[in-house]
């Protein structure tokens, strides 16, 4: 039974019996705790905890998921994967335990004839919580199985909570049963791996409280509502009705297996190491094609550096298979004809896919191939020490920078260094590593403890909606329903203090759709707070941070929100030229320049969008221009309201990574021209925007470009100030303001060409003094010693030329060349020093990195380099002397 037709079976199965279908949320989840959704019951927590009313007494899903904190033992066991698909049920106090165990009964042992899944009840067993005697007895009810495969199981297993105070409750867990060849008889009791776990019923009915661990807190109540959730593992089902080994071998993931090792010439199931690669190539790149057809790209933060290490390790996976070139091309296909049956997004959309995931592909290739030439260097390096008798290394740090800097993954530094007889300090890379996790994981508690904790919001969410009503008004009473103060309800906000308010209607617009919140004040009798921030930290509530700034708010206050006008004038104007600029971009760049992203505030706006190449000066002028002529045509902006399917059947965008209700709110400027999905504030005719001014274009990724603009008064004052500049210009230089710039060409070419020729006077005056250096070497023990303070230099690359003439003068004998100076131009003021060696003087132990390492230690700086020639610097020019005297005294140990 293929993966998808089993999705269909559940769907259909459910939706029969008075579920109402609901599709898979993006794997980027709403829950700012959460990365990307890691559950099938994500989507319906907050319809769950009470948080929001549930729109449905029942619902079902099959939920695309990620998890990747046990990615190191993917392709290692046959049931981890990064990717998988929930089949869910969930009951809003409607049908309960009797219900679910029914149900799930039902279609696991219905035969495939009749809509089931077509299990024999001779291959289940099922377990429960051990105090609960209702599940037991309904599975006996219910089911055919015998007491004796109806387990009763402890807190460990068999008991849900989040961890926190809240809804719990016990849980049950059907499994399959491999046979007798998979491992010990015995049942799921055993904890075997013949015992597979393929759904698991949860029974929400308590309410906990006192949590001092999972398994340590005391129940204070039940729920009001008592709820199902239930997760039927996808791909566990599928390879057991497709009768494989692990879910690398099901429909949806072999494909890619199969194709990776006919690249590699390798045969699945030969050699264990090789099949473990195969089958994390064919775990990632599922992964990768998801979560970009979700709208997630590669960078170094968030998701997008989790996708980016997803497809790294399939790069270095086929590396490791002995494939060094570029493979996506022949592995996203694959997927893509594999997952298009349940996700036709994939096909739809792989224009899109592909050339984001290639694009990463050619620069992590670029960045092994530069990471290769550094750990080389290293190599050498330790190969080189290993002749003074120490065992050949390559340190910890080093492994580190190419992991942390180069994104050089340290499974390749491992193997390239044990191909050259070199081991690398895995000790000192793991304590680095985990001081940067350690700062990570204090960077995100810090992050989260800027807001309230979610479950503070629960009590408002559930009185309601806020309204949003400044499309059509900027002042507007309501009532103040809630107040939290430092993180905590309370009853008032006093004069002074920092506090969020939570109000029935508002016409501040709350952050959202990249365009940033409302100025403004709350006013009320007797009291007036500014507003310093509008957020929706849950759907549907609307909450105000404020700073009151004159007497106490209280709860059921009448209070009236008000709109700096000028601000949101501004901001309309933004957010529209933000439509504008992405239609000028698709003019200039075709329908594949797809916004990745945006901001915009009273008189700024970005956008990003998806392009690989730098933009031309000429596009980026003939972009400004389009954008520009759309505000001269007055084009009307036109806003409608109605529902997803309809507004897409219009042609309206929908942008990748956003999320979309079944209302919509339309957005058109010139009608079809630009035309797209967003609940933002507009102006209502182009004119209005005013002026768009391009100011910057940048790179922020592989896949992705930025422009950045002024808009409107901002746009004409930038203008204005590059006028008065090229006014003074022209005055300075006595040429007419056409003749600017080549005036000022023709005066760098000069000014270049004095410096060119000063730095050659500067060489050939320190290459004068070669024979009066040389003259003055000193021997320290076997070596010779040519040491100096040359004083003032030109350049770093003047004292390192003048250093290595007199290496070569030195020849055969062991000697070292130390020699220092303060670096004159633009690093004026500060301090060098470079060592060199010749091969006598490394051959016995001497290398260069040690001896400008100790110097630039002592100008208080830092330095390293090669054996046989390493420079330092520092910021104190006046120890110069003594850095000398510290490279003799190590020179001299």
């Amino acid at each position: 039974m293929q993966t998808a037709e089993i999705q269909r079976r559940w769907l259909n199965f459910f939706e029969q019996r008075g579920h109402t279908v609901v599709p898979s949320a993006s794997l980027v989840s709403d829950d700012p705790s959460l990365m990307f959704t890691v559950a099938g019951m994500v989507p319906f927590v907050p319809y769950l905890s009470g948080l929001v009313p549930a729109p449905y007494d029942r619902a079902t899903s099959v939920q695309k998921c990620i998890r990747t904190n046990d990615i190191e033992e993917v392709g290692k066991t046959p049931r981890h994967g990064t990717f998988f698909q929930m089949c869910g049920n969930f009951s809003f106090g409607d049908y309960f335990k009797e219900g679910a165990i029914r149900f799930a009964w039902e279609l696991l042992t219905t035969s495939e004839a009749d809509g089931g899944l077509g299990f024999s009840p001779d291959d289940l067993w099922v377990t429960v919580y051990e105090e609960d005697d209702e599940a037991f007895a309904l599975w006996q009810q219910h089911s055919s199985l015998p007491d004796d495969r109806i387990q009763r199981l402890g807190k460990d297993t068999n008991y849900w909570s989040t961890g926190q105070p809240g809804p719990a409750g016990p849980c049950s867990e059907i499994f399959f049963d491999l046979g007798p060849e998979y491992g010990v008889d015995g049942g799921p009791a055993t904890d075997d791996d013949r015992y597979v776990e393929i759904w698991n019923l949860v029974f929400m009915q308590y309410q906990i409280a006192d949590v001092k661990s999972k398994l340590d807190f005391t129940i204070v109540g039940d729920l009001p509502k008592q709820n199902i959730d239930t997760g039927m593992g996808l791909e566990r089902v599928a390879f057991i009705k497709q009768g494989v080994q692990n879910m690398y071998e099901i429909d949806q993931v072999r494909p890619v297996l199969d194709r990776a090792a006919e690249l590699a010439g390798k045969t699945y199931g030969a050699v264990i190491d090789d099949d473990v690669r195969l089958r994390v190539i064919a775990d990632h790149v599922r992964s990768g094609l998801m979560l970009i057809a979700d709208g997630v790209t590669p960078s170094n933060e968030g998701r997008g550096y989790i996708l980016r290490r997803l497809l790294r390790r399939v790069t270095l996976s086929m590396r490791l298979l002995g494939v060094n070139g570029p493979s996506f091309a022949e592995l996203f296909p694959v997927s893509r004809d594999a997952m298009q049956d349940a996700y036709p997004e994939v096909a739809e959309n792989f224009d899109f896919i592909s050339r984001v995931a290639y694009a990463e592909e050619k620069t992590f290739l670029r960045t092994l191939a530069s990471g290769i030439q550094i750990l080389d260097g290293a190599i050498e390096a330790a190969v080189a020490e290993s002749k003074t008798g120490t065992a050949a290394s390559v340190d910890g740090d080093t492994a580190f920078l190419l992991h942390d800097t180069h994104g050089f993954p340290v499974e390749l530094t491992l193997e390239i260094a044990e191909e050259a007889g070199v081991s690398v300090d895995r000790d000192v890379f793991a304590t680095l590593m985990q001081e940067q996790r350690d700062r990570a994981k204090a960077d995100a508690k810090a992050k989260k403890g800027q807001r309230a904790d979610l479950a503070v919001y629960k009590e408002l969410r559930g009185l309601g909606e806020t309204a949003f009503v400044g499309y059509d008004s900027l002042v507007h009473e309501s009532k103040v329903l809630g107040i939290v103060v430092d993180g905590a309800p309370a009853v008032e906000a006093r004069e002074g203090q920092i506090a969020e308010l939570v109000l029935a209607e508002t016409a501040l617009f709350a952050e959202s759709g990249g365009q940033d919140s409302d100025n403004g004040v709350i006013v009320g009798d007797g009291f007036e707070a500014e507003v310093l921030d509008v957020q929706k930290p849950v759907p549907g509530l609307i909450v105000h941070t404020v700073k009151v700034t004159i007497g106490t708010i209280g709860i059921d206050a009448r209070a009236e929100t008000r709109v700096d006008a000028d601000y949101r004038r501004g901001a309309t104007q933004a957010h529209s030229a933000t439509h504008i600029v992405h239609a000028a971009l698709r003019d200039v760049l075709g329908p594949n320049a797809h916004q990745a992203g945006s901001y915009n505030k009273a008189g700024y706006m970005r956008l990003d969008f998806t392009h690989s190449e730098a933009l031309s000066a000429q596009t980026k002028s003939e972009i400004e221009e389009i954008s520009n002529l759309a505000i001269r045509s007055n084009y009307a902006v036109v806003t409608r309201e109605m529902a997803l399917d309809e507004a897409k059947a219009m042609g309206a965008m929908a942008l990748f990574g956003e999320k979309y209700g079944e209302r919509v709110r339309v957005v058109d400027i010139g009608g079809e021209w630009s035309r797209e999905l967003c609940a933002g504030t507009h102006v209502a005719t182009a004119a209005e925007v005013g002026m768009i001014n391009l100011v910057s274009e940048s790179s922020v990724g592989s896949t992705n470009r930025r422009v950045e603009s002024l808009v409107g008064l901002e746009a004409f004052q930038s203008f204005a100030a590059e006028r008065l500049i090229v006014q003074q210009l022209a005055g300075g230089l006595r040429v007419p303001r056409g003749e600017v710039v080549a005036r000022v060409e023709d005066l760098s070419a000069q000014l270049r060409a004095a410096e060119k020729k000063i730095a050659a006077l500067e060489a050939a005056k320190l290459a004068e003094r070669v024979p009066e250096l040389f003259a003055a070497a000193e021997r320290v023990g076997d070596i010779t010693l040519v040491s100096a303070d040359l004083g003032t230099v030109g350049s770093p690359d003047d004292l390192r030329g003048l250093v290595l003439q007199l290496r070569d003068k030195l020849g055969s004998e062991a000697g070292v060349v130390l020699l220092a100076g303060t670096v004159a131009g633009d690093g004026a003021g500060k301090p060098v020093v470079i060592a060199a060696t010749t091969a006598a003087a490394r051959e016995q132990g001497v290398k260069a990195g040690d001896l400008a390492k100790r110097g630039a230690q002592v100008l208080g700086g830092g330095g390293g380099g090669k054996p046989d020639l390493a420079q330092g610097g520092g910021t104190d020019p006046s120890q110069i002397a003594a850095a000398l005297a510290e490279m003799r005294r190590t020179l001299e140990a």
